[in-house]
């Protein structure tokens, strides 16, 4: 009797240190996908069903942020003028998924309880959708997976490479 008690207690040791060895890959695979109707609150951020969302790997310019772009040039003068990069990056975004049904597989979520995650409309990855047209910038700092996005909206000078403008964490650390 004595014999099987320990048995049985070996057997449960076991099975709870199997247990413990394996639930962060069990829990690591869990559904990490949020889907519904998108609202927009910036150009990197969303919100679906009261869940906020940053986008992964980019960084788009703060709603209040100004940038600048040539405004008239004359033979070898060129004047520049502000617009309000932030309001663009964010009205993009808007004309592009506000209210349309939004699938964003989400990898972590930052300090600030947001999902940092990667969104599709239909098949189109927004993240990349935004860098590729200029409306925000790779977040080389946290990946490297839209160097290529960037670089391509820096040759063709679209969106926020047409002109001048300060990196977005650089205004954040400023205001």
């Amino acid at each position: 009797m004595f014999l099987n008690k320990i048995k049985l207690f070996f057997l449960i040791s076991i099975c709870l240190i199997f247990f413990f060895l394996t639930y962060n890959d069990v829990k690591s695979n869990e559904l990490k996908i949020i889907s519904g109707i998108a609202k927009v609150t910036d150009g990197d951020t969303i919100r679906i069903n009261k869940k906020k969302i940053r986008f992964y790997g980019i960084d788009a310019p703060e709603i209040k942020q100004k940038c600048r772009k040539p405004w008239l040039t004359i033979s070898f003068l060129t004047f520049n003028k502000d617009y309000p990069c932030g309001e663009i990056s964010a009205k993009k975004l808007i004309k592009k998924i506000d209210n349309k049904f939004v699938t964003c597989k989400w990898i972590e979520k930052d300090r600030y309880k947001r999902f940092i995650a990667e969104c599709f409309k239909n098949k189109v990855n927004i993240n990349e959708w935004m860098v590729r047209n200029g409306y925000a910038i790779a977040y080389i700092k946290y990946s490297k997976k839209f160097i290529f996005q960037e670089n391509r909206a820096k040759r063709e000078k679209l969106g926020l490479w047409a002109g001048s403008f300060e990196k977005p964490w650089d205004y954040r650390k400023k205001n």
